[in-house]
């Protein structure tokens, strides 16, 4: 696998990554023993960056990948989040200073490690300033219980506000052909700071990949079925985009989801997708697309397909919305 670095001084990691959620929650039933092979395999394939977060269950997918890298620790760059409260199914968000150190006790625990990798804050607390929350977070580092701090979905001056409290390794944010909202100003911002971009869903929530021809294809719980693209009119046009970038990948002999993934690894070499899946068979699907390459020619037929903006609805409901680039 080859590798790229998570920020100024942060750690080598591969260039593609684990997102660990979809093993534990959101997606419909799991399978906690296949899960876990697929850890396993990610760690032998080079996925060394896992991904998890103390709200995905809440709380069992953290426990699953601690179980999985238990023996294995070394091997692993392992990255949790904190900030979502979850009652029910209710959710808010706590920045304050005083929860974001009992947050992460709470996912050491659970995680069965000594050190966290890389201690996202899960989305911007709007009541809470920045450095308060960057400064617990700070605290964190120098008592040894993390070694480096990330942001998720936090605007470019939040950024910016943050650095100048503690250097931030990385910036995770929904980025894909589908979701090119990051092309805005906050690619720009990181790089500027030195800031490593860690794209979340680079598949489009599975879209991408051409494998789901209907929402009756979820689960009755997956979380899809409430997102904007994959319904009505909207996800008829976004199917539509994915079989013509289907049809380009098919020319290149490459699955439609390799050339998503290699799309997103081609924009920098200081951005890692962390493509979320449960199974080998799509894991090693995965990790292959860290090989491949395009030209010039390929890239703007792929721009051509999907410009920004080009695909139906907006990635979260308005409330998911409401907590994205603050």
């Amino acid at each position: 696998m080859k590798t790229r670095k998570l920020g100024k001084s942060g750690p080598t990691v591969g260039a593609i990554g684990l997102g660990c959620m979809g093993m534990s929650a959101f997606y419909g039933p799991g399978d906690d023993t296949e899960s876990t092979a697929t850890i396993h395999r990610a760690l032998e394939l080079g996925v060394t960056l896992l991904d998890t977060s103390d709200m995905y269950g809440p709380h069992t997918n953290e426990r699953l990948v601690g179980a999985a890298i238990k023996g294995r620790r070394d091997r692993v760059v392992l990255a949790t989040k904190f900030g979502f409260v979850v009652q029910g199914q209710t959710r808010s968000i706590n920045g304050r200073p005083e929860y974001v150190k009992s947050a992460c006790e709470g996912s050491l625990s659970r995680l069965g490690v000594d050190v966290i990798d890389l201690y996202y804050q899960h989305r911007v607390d709007p009541d809470v300033p920045i450095e308060d929350t960057v400064g617990a977070m700070a605290d964190l580092v120098r008592a040894g219980k993390v070694r480096h701090l990330g942001l998720s979905e936090a605007a470019p001056d939040t950024l910016r506000r943050a650095c100048k409290v503690h250097p931030i390794a990385a910036l995770q944010t929904e980025y894909s052909l589908w979701s090119r909202d990051p092309e805005g100003g906050l690619l720009a911002a990181c790089r500027e700071l030195g800031v490593a971009f860690v794209a979340y869903s680079p598949l489009g929530r599975g879209f991408l990949t051409g494998r789901i021809q209907s929402v009756d294809e979820l689960a009755g719980d997956d979380f899809r079925r409430a997102n904007p693209r994959f319904q009505g009119d909207n996800f008829d046009r976004n199917r539509a985009l994915v079989e013509h970038l289907t049809a380009v990948a098919r020319q290149k002999g490459v699955t439609a989801g390799q050339l998503a993934l290699a799309w997103v690894l081609s924009r920098g070499e200081d951005i890692i997708p962390i493509p979320g899946t449960r199974r080998r068979k799509y894991l090693e699907e995965n990790a292959a697309a860290a090989d491949i390459s395009f030209t010039a020619d390929e890239l703007a037929k792929i721009d051509a397909i999907a410009p920004r903006d080009a695909f139906a609805g907006q990635r979260y409901t308005d409330a998911g919305m409401a907590m994205v680039n603050l």
